[in-house]
């Protein structure tokens, strides 16, 4: 792979993606290094990083479709639609038949309206909605047109429910889960997120940090 126009990275849970972009901007002592496509800091998985000239690339791999594996909990709602934050409603998960997951899972599959979440980066006038939502000035976006290519059941262990789905770029998957709660009638909230494919790379291809630090430090000496 050359490092001098894209990077693939396991980004680990617990750090942003712009502190990643960081990390990897002053480990290769790049002049230039973008993303294409955010992780939530509880997110794990593989990041496109733009390097220097590649940076003119980002638009492409931003707007590609994207796989993620995911972890839904039924029967809380959290005001940012994951583990992070507030709980807002909670109800005991009720004994749901599986085929009644099955078909509320599949009612999302092909071409479908979502609405963006209020802590989200999405701007408003500049401001990223996640900073308006924690002032206390929530700002809701008009829903946007998406596509859900495959949405699978992977496992049920009520209230958890873990699945696989891919879906064009700009599709948020805390509100996929959000919204598959309230189609089941009782709520949910995502508790664990993994990209595994983006803009035709995939997870088996990506290095994690450790292996990016001990690369560069045997390469300098």
């Amino acid at each position: 792979m050359n490092t001098d126009e894209i990077l693939l990275i396991d980004k680990p849970a617990g750090i942003s993606s712009a502190k990643l972009v960081a990390i990897v901007k002053r480990r290769l002592n790049a002049k230039k290094v973008g993303h294409a496509g955010t992780l939530d800091p509880f997110a794990t998985g593989l990041m496109i990083c733009c390097i220097n000239k590649g940076t003119k690339l980002a638009g492409t791999f931003l707007h590609g479709n994207k796989t993620y594996q995911a972890t839904l909990r039924l029967g809380i709602e959290t005001d940012t639609q994951d583990l992070t934050g507030k709980v807002i409603s909670e109800c005991e998960c009720p004994d749901i038949p599986e085929e009644q997951i099955i078909s509320a899972f599949k009612s999302f599959e092909g071409e479908t309206e979502q609405v963006p979440p209020v802590y989200s980066a999405l701007k408003h006038n500049g401001v990223p909605l996640y900073k308006l939502a924690r002032q206390g000035t929530p700002i809701e976006k008009p829903a946007r047109t998406i596509h859900i290519y495959q949405l699978q059941i992977d496992g049920i262990s009520l209230p958890e429910i873990r699945f696989t789905v891919s879906c064009s770029g700009g599709t948020y998957i805390r509100t996929l889960a959000s919204d598959i709660g309230k189609i089941l009638g009782c709520g949910a909230h995502l508790i664990a997120l993994r990209r595994i494919e983006c803009g035709g790379f995939f997870i088996d291809q990506a290095v994690t940090l450790e292996q990016l630090e001990t690369t560069y430090q045997s390469e300098s000496h």
